[in-house]
């Protein structure tokens, strides 16, 4: 099976699961779900190429259930690890400066995403390339019940972890499939990574609006304030020659 780098060779999973077998994708899934230095692992075609050479018995000579199972415990205890590293770590996470494997705006976008989603994020991250790492961890700093992260987390992994999986197995038994696997594996990427191109685009959309909305509308601009003259008076405040303490002022020049 050829398959087209979508990276770096070593990424590859034509290169990773020959070379590494079962253990190389159960350690590349639990480092992809919550550790910070996983965000750039090949998750969703790496378990996609799994499940179709499990199908055609190449390489990995396993039955598909316990593959789908291995993987999905590897998923959860994955996001097990962001999570308790998020609580330990806190809000430190968002002062940490950025450097060549960890970047401040990836952190922010999974936060944003967990804000917007709440703890179903942690089912829809899964399906989402970078966020998916950092999302476990954002819950971990946000101090989510415990007891609720666990049962999403376990749904997300099995979602995630079975499913590409089986979606691998089930289309690899195609000749199509297998003789096209290259540009499978890109469309796979491409699907993974539109919700982040749909998100940046509405958040662009959304700034813009905000300040389109922040500017004064023709002729509405105030003139600054002459000198001498006193500007309109706050909300709630007294105004200008009117305060008690104006009043108390006048009252002992006056007893002078």
């Amino acid at each position: 099976m050829t398959v087209l780098a979508l990276g770096p060779s070593w990424l590859d999973p034509d290169y990773l699961i020959p070379t590494f077998g079962l253990i190389g994708i159960l350690v590349i899934v639990f480092a992809e779900s919550g550790l910070l230095i996983g965000f750039f692992l090949p998750g969703d075609s790496l378990l996609f190429t799994a499940g179709l050479l499990v199908a055609t018995d190449q390489y990995l000579h396993y039955p598909l259930w316990l593959v789908c199972t291995l993987v999905v415990i590897s998923a959860v205890l994955g996001d097990q690890a962001g999570y308790l590293f998020g609580r330990k770590v806190g809000p430190a996470l968002f002062r940490r400066p950025d450097s060549r494997l960890f970047k401040q705006e990836n952190v922010q976008k999974a936060h944003e995403f967990f804000e917007k989603h709440g703890p179903k994020s942690l089912v829809l991250a899964r399906f989402v390339p970078i966020v998916r790492t950092f999302t476990p961890i954002i819950a971990g700093v946000s101090e989510m019940r415990y007891r609720s992260f666990l049962i999403f987390n376990v749904i997300g992994g099995a979602l995630w972890g079975a499913g590409v999986t089986l979606l691998g197995a089930v289309l690899g038994q195609f000749a199509f499939v297998r003789d096209h696997i290259d540009a499978i594996l890109v469309g796979i990427v491409l699907v993974s990574v539109a919700p982040i191109a749909v998100e940046y685009l509405r958040s662009r959309r959304k700034k813009a609006r905000e300040q389109d909305g922040a500017a004064p509308a023709d002729g509405e601009t105030s003139a600054p304030a002459q000198p001498g003259q006193p500007g309109p008076a706050a909300p709630g405040s007294d105004a200008p020659g009117n305060s008690p303490d104006n009043g108390g002022q006048r009252g002992r020049h006056a007893r002078r």
